[in-house]
């Protein structure tokens, strides 16, 4: 009878009790996930067909694969001081070779352009004015940094380094003129050319100004420049000059390696004639810098001059009052006047008439 019971109660466990030891042992399945994002460093990246931009904003892995299974479709991929583990994994999807991925990723590189396999390495130095009220010894004028241009069959590819420079404006302006950017991945290098040699005209001419003021306060007959200043000036300069002057041989190689094709080298043209306009404002600004601080340095000189002239001058004015002081200070019995009632005050209208005939004849003369 007591087994029996014992069978009977097992039934009653409440049903609520089950489905809330249910609930917690149940595992949720995982939320779908979405489509995977670009790293920071990725500014922007597109696929161009036809002229036209594909909406959506793509993955870059997922790009490449989309351009190159499109016909005249190509991808523009912007990176923005990208590391060596983003920069290889990179060069893996757009097959790029090791050592250019090496390369864009440190900064500071001067202007070059080298082709190896399908790709073409561009480098540029990018330029910005750095606004200031005064020139000081420590004045930022020009801050400079590197764009690497990696130009590929379907693809290219942008890496900046540095604050100035900044490429947005090229792509919005490139997709404004779909004719151009319809050429293929060398209207966009082109484009990229195009403003570096428009910022460098623009910092000549924020510098021009500069110098004017510079050589105006030079030559200021009350106000004029520490050295220094113009030594920072000149600093600056150096460091603009070795970002435009440079560049004008890897675009004469480009236009001779038969690269670039036949419908953008008019382009290519134009961008080599506005760098030589740059090129020559720069060089300008140099020379002009040397003759302010060759002036300057007379400058210095002179007033050095006429300062030890001032100084002997008063010097040879004392040495007549030593001179009398010295005579009539000698102990000796038997000198002249020594007991003239007047005497002392005729030593001290000698003394007087003395300094102020000197002084009258130095001061006709330019040394006071």
């Amino acid at each position: 009878m007591f087994g029996l019971r014992r069978r009977a109660r097992q039934p009653l466990l409440p049903r609520t009790l089950g489905k809330i030891i249910n609930g917690l042992t149940r595992t949720e399945r995982p939320a779908p996930r979405g489509p995977h994002r670009n790293p920071d460093a990725v500014v922007d990246c597109a696929v161009y067909q036809a002229g036209e931009r594909r909406p959506g904003h793509e993955h870059y892995a997922d790009a490449a694969r989309l351009a190159r299974r499109q016909r005249d479709a190509y991808v523009w991929l912007g990176l923005h001081e990208p590391d060596e583990a983003m920069m290889s994994v990179v060069a893996r999807v757009f097959g790029l070779h090791e050592l250019t991925a090496e390369q864009a990723v440190a900064a500071g590189h001067r202007p070059a352009a080298e082709t190896i396999g399908d790709v073409t390495r561009l480098v540029l130095r990018t330029a910005a004015y750095v606004e200031h009220e005064e020139l000081t010894d420590t004045s930022e004028v020009v801050d400079t940094g590197d764009v690497t241009v990696l130009v590929g069959t379907w693809f290219v590819i942008t890496i900046r380094h540095g604050a100035a420079g900044a490429l947005r404006p090229v792509r919005e302006e490139l997709e404004e003129r779909p004719a151009l950017l319809a050429e293929g991945p060398w209207a966009v290098a082109y484009a990229v050319s195009s403003r570096m040699v428009d910022l460098y005209l623009d910092v000549a001419g924020h510098v021009e100004h500069d110098l004017e003021a510079l050589e105006e306060v030079a030559f200021a007959a009350h106000q004029r420049p520490d050295i220094a200043h113009i030594y920072q000036l000149k600093r600056e300069m150096v460091e603009f000059k070795r970002a435009v002057l440079p560049l004008q041989e890897p675009l004469q190689r480009l236009l001779d390696s038969g690269v670039v094709p036949a419908t953008l080298q008019p382009y290519l043209v134009d961008v080599r004639g506005r760098l030589a306009r740059a090129v020559d404002r720069v060089a300008g600004f140099d020379d002009l810098l040397n003759s302010v601080l060759q002036a300057r340095l007379a400058q210095v000189s002179v007033d050095q001059n006429n300062d030890m002239r001032k100084i002997a001058s008063w010097a040879a004015i004392a040495a007549v009052q030593t001179a009398i002081a010295g005579i009539y200070g000698m102990n000796f019995e038997y000198m002249p006047e020594l007991r003239w009632k007047y005497g002392y005050f005729g030593v001290l209208l000698l003394m007087a008439v003395a300094a102020v005939i000197l002084h009258r004849r130095l001061k006709k003369v330019g040394w006071l």
